[in-house]
């Protein structure tokens, strides 16, 4: 099974990997730099629309390279203010070569209101590489693992918010 997803970062690709091979047999994901056509700290319903467009350019780029694949799927990780609060989410979309879509997220964490005007003017990953003197915690295995203590990783993140996502694809048409 061929999967085209939108981004070349690692741990997102092995989330969606580790959920895909939950399910499918000889999962083949090839990560594709596609634009998100947002901002780059996407916001509330940004949040959607860049996953969307990375499906899209998705599709658009195998066209035009002649590529087939079974699975177009993307990861946007954003933030939302639907409870009062601010919450880091990742949403993801996946899209069968049929043209089925289904979209889910991760569990969320929160994010401190006195950090928003900053995150907003950079991005988190920039303001949590500050506070944590990382380097590039928004890549690989991501900045909600320094903040869970090595609990939780990005990885465990896609691979949940994927998981979620293929719920309507592993139980045939009764989830459709």
């Amino acid at each position: 099974m061929k999967v085209l997803m939108g981004t070349k970062n690692p741990g997102k690709i092995e989330g969606a990997k580790l959920a895909f091979e939950r399910y499918f047999d000889d999962v083949e994901i090839v990560g594709i730099p596609v634009s998100s056509d947002v901002s780059a700290q996407p916001l509330n319903d940004e949040i959607y629309k860049g996953a969307r467009n990375r499906v899209d350019n998705l599709k658009k780029y195998a066209k035009e390279n002649n590529i087939e694949a079974d699975f177009y799927i993307a990861s946007e990780a954003g933030i939302m203010n639907y409870f009062k609060e601010w919450i880091d989410i990742n949403l993801v979309v996946v899209e069968n070569k049929d043209g089925l879509e289904s979209v889910a997220t991760s569990q969320g964490f929160p994010i401190p209101e006195k950090y928003m005007d900053e995150i907003k003017a950079t991005e988190l990953s920039n303001v949590m590489d500050r506070l944590f003197e990382g380097k590039n915690l928004g890549q690989g295995k991501g900045g909600i693992r320094v903040l869970t203590k090595d609990e939780v990783t990005r990885v465990d993140l896609t691979r949940s918010a994927f998981v979620m996502a293929l719920t309507k694809y592993i139980n045939g048409d009764v989830w459709q």
